[in-house]
């Protein structure tokens, strides 16, 4: 029942033109989650809202949701920079019946899901539900965008009927796909303001700067922040350390550097701001960005200034781009064959080439609808027999994953949302080439960081682009 809620609601929500069929959609989403939370929390953690410090809690949690949503009420357009300024953040928290008000300091500096994101996407949901009880103008999702991305969106959710580890499914569903749904048709039916790019633009940097200082700080120190385990056996072995700034994972750290170069460079490029200082806060983000030492997000990067330069550069420049591009891709493939007469493949590749091995032999044994989002890693576990912890057989290739959790279903609904985001993006590059080239560079860098780790639709950031792409577009279509 959960799954066909959370199908049904996630498409009305971002393709449904009447306001009956949009708040028909909020309403499943909201069942929806009600049905994944009780597959999700214990009874014990139920009962405890009906204990005197459970029910203050929740009471506390729907004030500031009501305070929250009355803001946005008011000024809808602010859902996107406040969305983007706790979109990375995960807060060393946890819910659980253990807590006296359900919300408690997570043990050990772990770090806890991404609870400040959605209490701004619940705000705005109920922001957004006001409005159309009001009969304000709210414009769908352009096509191109609502559609790939409900079709993708159905698929996943359908899969719990029948994935090989439900409470995986649940998980992605709950925390992530079905939220993140509704946070494309919330900032897409809200209005485009037009200080909305700087905003944007100004924040993102911000933060990816506050991420690299402190990954400096970091190599320094030689501390970490946050629970990394695995990370600190590693650093304690080799002759540089790892820095994760203020997340677990170096590369996830990197990921988000990378985003900020890649604006920096756009803003460069097109003269919105000062060289001096564009220049000063790239050379900041990538020292951040080299004490990570994560290779995919350094191939990443190395892509993204590629397509920049060029979109930038003349035709005799762009000739030489390409050329370099060829020459170092050939080089490359040319040393890793050369270096694999002497090691292994799974050697050289950390590993990756073994997961990608067994993680095709999932989708060959399931090549239609695959075995359930998220049930790749324990599907593929059992495929070879026991031995590691289930997470550490994560593909970290996404459209391999795709491939293995949702079939040629799901793969064929991923790629669909790709190209329509390419085209969407090419809409609003058209229109205002700033923003567009921005969100461009920055939906580039997470496809291609994507390739060698995992987290692509799981990243808020992705759907983020689309959600502010499908916002211009919406605004400026015509009547």
């Amino acid at each position: 029942m959960a799954a066909v809620l959370g199908a049904l609601g996630a498409a009305l929500v971002l393709t449904a033109a009447r306001r009956a069929l949009l708040l028909a959609g909020l309403a499943l989403v909201a069942a929806a989650e009600v049905a994944f939370g009780l597959d999700l929390v214990p009874s014990a953690g139920l009962d405890l809202l009906l204990r005197p410090s459970g029910a203050a809690g929740a009471a506390a949690g729907l004030l500031v949701l009501g305070a929250a949503a009355a803001v946005l009420v008011r000024a809808p357009a602010l859902v996107a920079p406040i969305a983007l300024v706790v979109a990375p953040l995960r807060l060393p928290l946890e819910i659980g019946s253990e807590n006296r008000f359900l919300v408690g300091v997570a043990e050990a500096g772990r770090l806890g899901r991404l609870h400040l994101l959605y209490l701004v996407i619940a705000a705005g949901t109920v922001a957004l539900a006001v409005r159309a009880l009001r009969g304000e103008s709210l414009p769908a999702p352009p096509r191109v965008i609502a559609i790939p991305a409900a079709a993708f969106l159905v698929v996943a959710s359908l899969s719990l009927l029948w994935s090989d580890d439900p409470a995986a499914t649940t998980n992605r569903l709950a925390f992530f796909l079905v939220p993140f749904a509704v946070l494309v048709a919330v900032v897409s039916r809200s209005p485009f303001a037009p200080w909305l790019p700087r905003a944007l633009a100004a924040t993102l940097v911000a933060l990816v700067s506050v991420f690299a200082a402190v990954g400096l700080w970091q190599a320094w120190s030689k501390e970490l922040l946050f629970y990394a385990p695995n990370l600190e056996i590693a650093n304690a072995y080799t002759s540089f350390f790892r820095v994760t700034s203020l997340f677990t994972d170096p590369s996830l750290y990197g990921r988000h550097v990378i985003l900020g170069i890649g604006v920096l460079l756009v803003l460069l490029l097109h003269r919105r701001l000062q060289p001096l200082v564009a220049l000063a806060l790239i050379a900041l983000l990538w020292a951040g960005l080299y004490v990570s030492y994560s290779q995919s997000s350094l191939a990443a990067l190395f892509v993204v200034v590629a397509a920049l330069g060029l979109v930038a550069a003349g035709r005799r420049t762009r000739m030489l781009i390409a050329a370099t591009v060829a020459v170092l891709a050939i080089g490359a493939a040319g040393s890793l064959a050369l270096a694999a007469e002497d090691a292994s493949a799974r050697r050289l590749t950390s590993g990756r080439s073994r997961l990608v091995e067994i993680t095709w032999q999932v989708f060959r044994e399931h090549p239609l609808a695959g075995v359930g989002l998220g049930a790749q890693p324990l599907a593929s576990r059992e495929a070879v027999g026991p031995g590691a912890p289930v997470a550490r057989y994560t593909s970290h290739t996404t459209p391999l994953t795709v491939a293995a959790e949702l079939g040629a279903l799901g793969l064929g609904a991923y790629l669909a949302l790709l190209i329509g985001a390419a085209s969407a993006l090419l809409a609003v590059w058209r229109r205002h080439a700033t923003l567009g080239l921005s969100l461009a560079a920055v939906f580039l860098a997470l496809v291609v960081h994507s390739l060698a780790y995992s987290g692509f639709y799981e990243d808020p950031l992705t759907w983020g682009v689309l959600a502010v792409a499908g916002s211009f577009l919406a605004s400026r279509a015509p009547a």
